[in-house]
């Protein structure tokens, strides 16, 4: 993998190293997570679980505001949740809205998915301090960062871009197709 502040004209983007990273962290989560006899449960599945536990059965909207993720994110994950028994979808008030419930095979795991929560939490912080920036304040830096200028918008003023009107061009004709 590419050190951190690597040349820009290297092989591995920022994204993909990030998405390996992601990957990783991941990966390492659904074993703990499946040496505890969670069978079926992913790791993406714990931050939908604790604000359920936390809100109450929730419209699918309320539970993506919840967690920071779309409405679109939310609502896959949910699918894949009801789809192996861990939540199911009842109607809302209007015919629209589906409220989301923890089964009791997800709150029969409550106790493993909070063990696996709290201990990969303390992972994160031993993590933190080795890092030259921790991760629990980077990340979060990065996501107000992007919420106040979105990195389209940062491609698009860059300074490589401002050199190339080309690819300004481009862009802009591509936006006008669709």
């Amino acid at each position: 993998m590419t050190a951190p502040g690597a040349a820009a004209d290297s092989l591995v983007g920022l994204g993909t190293l990030l998405r390996h990273v992601l990957d990783q962290m991941d990966d390492d989560i659904a074993g703990v997570l499946a040496d505890l006899g969670t069978p079926g449960y992913r790791p993406r599945f714990s931050a939908i679980v604790r604000a359920l536990v936390a809100l109450g059965p929730v419209p699918i909207a309320t539970l993506a505001r919840a967690i920071a993720v779309t409405h679109s994110a939310a609502s896959q994950t949910v699918a894949q949740m009801a789809a192996r028994g861990f939540v199911e979808l009842q109607p809302g008030e209007d015919a629209r809205q589906r409220v989301v419930h923890l089964t009791d095979k997800a709150r029969a795991l409550l106790p493993k998915i909070e063990a696996e929560w709290a201990a990969t939490a303390s992972a994160a912080a031993e993590l933190d301090a080795e890092l030259p920036f921790p991760l629990a304040e980077l990340v979060p830096a990065i996501a107000a960062a992007l919420a106040r200028r979105p990195f389209r918008q940062r491609i698009l003023e860059s300074a490589w871009a401002k050199e190339h009107p080309d690819f300004l061009a481009a862009l802009a004709a591509g936006r006008n197709v669709g």
